[in-house]
């Protein structure tokens, strides 16, 4: 089981990447630095925290390959709120169990960068900016390929947070749909919201 022992070191990149080196897989590590850059850069597109960004960004998968068992029980015990398609899918959870092992290992207080590693793979109605940010990083990230509707995605992340966050949901969802995957309802009103944000 991986340790998230709490440990009083002030944030240094440095420990996050020993940290992720011990824990995750090489090629995750580039997904996470690839993440890490898109969000820095879609912070400074949006006139928002650069290193609020960078650090979400670089800490949004540190529960990415914690055991289904291990989320579960972390989300237990820190009171996550867990419904019956996180116990169908505990992976599900990774991302607010990130936030944990985020302020537990790595001493992060701050509640925005939290919110968004927890955020970043369901989205939350009224996340954010920070949190759309890191949300849209994750998925549209240059390693995801250059599908036009994915590129069209990511063009647009750069020009409204709100209209690409909608885009990538519908995106998710086809793909959940097409595949016969469970649907986490957080996922949908999430989608709804980013539409109704767009069109108000």
């Amino acid at each position: 089981m991986t340790s998230v022992k709490p440990h009083r070191a002030h944030w240094d990149r440095n420990n996050v990447l020993q940290w992720l080196r011990e824990n995750v897989p090489e090629i995750r590590i580039q997904h996470i630095l690839r993440v890490e850059t898109m969000a820095r850069d879609l912070a400074q597109r949006h006139q928002l925290d650069q290193e609020q960004a960078a650090k979400a960004g670089l800490m949004h998968d540190l529960a990415k390959y914690f055991p289904p068992k291990q989320l579960l029980e972390l989300a237990r015990k820190h009171q996550l709120p867990i419904d019956s398609i996180d116990e169908a899918n505990p992976h599900l959870l990774h991302a607010q169990v990130s936030a944990v092992v985020a302020q537990e290992t790595f001493g992060i207080e701050d509640s925005d960068i939290l919110a968004a590693i927890s955020n970043h793979t369901l989205g939350q109605p009224q996340m954010s900016d920070l949190s759309c940010v890191i949300f849209l990083a994750d998925s549209l990230e240059p390693g995801r390929g250059d599908r036009p509707k994915v590129q069209a995605a990511r063009e647009m992340s750069y020009q409204n947070l709100h209209h690409a966050v909608a885009l990538v949901c519908d995106l998710t969802l086809k793909h959940l749909v097409k595949t016969q995957r469970l649907i986490h309802p957080r996922m949908v009103l999430t989608r709804n919201w980013a539409w109704l944000e767009i069109q108000s």
